[in-house]
């Protein structure tokens, strides 16, 4: 039994084919959450992919009812060696977004495991079915050749996480003791770049909410009435332009954290970016000054505009509008209040006289931030095991750019948060062509292998 063993298995799994052809069967489930006759897919999802590979390494598994909507369920499984040993949990989504057949290249299609040199296109083949698929594998790898796993490991398999994950929270309040576990180790989202092993260990919050200035029914026209009636769409613009300056930095004091943490700090800036030739041009003049790439994404704050309606933009028409509406968003990170970033932003508004202009919060888009200390041990374990698997040490992220339902797991569960990312920047996930690097994949099957071997073998210290 050794960890070189573990390493080698975990590589085949994925040179000679098998890692393809667990994703063919996984990928031709089209569990597409967003889309309302879901249902079926997704237990099927669960009952015919997930609970056999389960059962057959010895854990238990029951089907979770999501209590918010019905057609999500989850599936919760477990494999108790000891309970004076460390308890994993380990989380994956099975739902994906809309498969946008008939928009791939080449005629492929979303609900194939389709290889092409070093890629293996399909919808879900990095979000998520593929991350969770590689995990799994090295826990089964491992299994097999110690025997045991050397400590204990809970599943949880959602069917939501493209759609917000409705009802993960309730289920992980009301099981909590069911999930109680010591860390949670998890993949989901891209690498820093394609070739360097990445660790991340939250993610930056999103609060997204609808600016609107409603100043009367219906439009005037705009010869009769110009010049004497206030032009809605004028005065959202001249409002949004109060939020930030001309490059994007944010002018509201309560929506950023003040500073970056120096131990945060002095994790960004051993990260590159990595950019690709269908990527768009970045501006290093953008966001808060003296802020530079990894600082602005995974240590600052941004506000969007995601949309701006006003009068009729598909048949203008000479009239002065009434109304107009902005959907907004900003991206946050730990030390900015969540409960603060609305009435903070009525309070700005109002002393920059825009009394007229209505904030209403979005039925949808909130994630909370989360970050686990750097200094963390089952950071310095991770990070460790990583180094000695691949010969190079990984980029950690004190957190993800975007967002995921960490906060589940990090406040609601209490636990540290580790996420082992297996994808690139330029996978096209949410987008036609979403696809996994077979290399990247290889990689991180033996990273996921090595750090379970490494985690049986007790090499936590705290």
């Amino acid at each position: 039994m050794t960890r070189s063993n573990v390493i080698a298995a975990a590589g085949a799994y994925v040179s000679e084919g098998k890692f393809l052809s667990d994703l063919q069967e996984r990928l031709s489930i089209p569990s597409e959450s967003p889309r309302e006759d879901s249902g079926p897919d997704h237990l099927r999802y669960l009952n015919e992919q997930m609970r056999p590979l389960l059962e057959g390494m010895g854990f238990s598994c029951q089907i979770l009812p999501n209590p918010k909507l019905e057609r999500i369920p989850a599936l919760y499984a477990e494999r108790i060696e000891d309970p004076a040993l460390p308890t994993v949990l380990t989380y994956g989504h099975g739902d994906v977004l809309w498969g946008m057949e008939g928009d791939w290249k080449e005629g492929r299609s979303p609900w194939d495991a389709t290889l092409v040199g070093d890629r293996i296109y399909g919808r879900g083949s990095v979000d998520n079915k593929g991350q969770h698929t590689i995990n799994l594998a090295a826990l089964e790898i491992v299994l097999k050749e110690r025997g045991s796993l050397g400590f204990n490991v809970k599943v949880l398999i959602e069917m939501g996480e493209e759609t917000g994950s409705p009802g993960l929270a309730e289920m992980a309040e009301t099981h909590s003791d069911l999930f109680k576990s010591d860390v949670l180790i998890a993949s989901d989202g891209p690498r820093v770049s394609t070739h360097v092993p990445t660790v991340f260990l939250g993610a930056r919050g999103g609060h997204g909410f609808h600016l609107i200035c409603d100043l009367r029914e219906g439009a005037h026209h705009s010869g009769n009435w110009g010049g004497l009636l206030p032009n809605a769409g004028i005065r959202l613009a001249h409002a949004l332009a109060t939020i930030t300056d001309a490059k994007g930095r944010i002018a509201i004091r309560e929506w950023t954290p003040g500073k970056i943490p120096e131990n945060v700090h002095a994790a960004l800036k051993k990260i590159e970016l990595e950019f690709g030739p269908e990527d768009p041009e970045t501006d290093p003049t953008w966001g808060e000054p003296d802020l530079v790439g990894p600082e602005q994404v995974y240590g600052w704050c941004n506000f969007e505009v995601l949309a701006y309606t006003c009068g009729r933009p598909e048949a203008p028409v000479n009239a002065i509008p009434g109304t107009a509406k902005a959907t907004c968003q900003l991206r946050y990170v730990v030390g900015v209040d969540r409960e603060r970033i609305l009435p903070a932003l009525r309070e700005h508004l109002d002393a920059h006289g825009f009394q007229d202009i209505r904030i209403e919060p979005m039925a949808r888009g909130f994630f909370r931030a989360t970050r686990t200390d750097p200094d963390n041990a089952w950071t310095r374990l991770a990070v460790g095991s990583i180094t000695e698997t691949t010969g190079r040490e990984p980029a950690l992220q004190p957190n993800f750019g975007g967002s995921l339902p960490n906060e589940v797991f990090a406040e609601t569960l209490n636990l540290p948060t580790i996420w082992i990312p297996h994808s690139h920047p330029s996978c096209s996930q949410h987008a036609p062509d979403e696809h996994v690097m077979v290399s990247v994949a290889k990689e991180a099957t033996e990273i996921m292998a090595g750090l379970f071997w490494d985690i049986g073998e007790g090499k936590l210290q705290q």
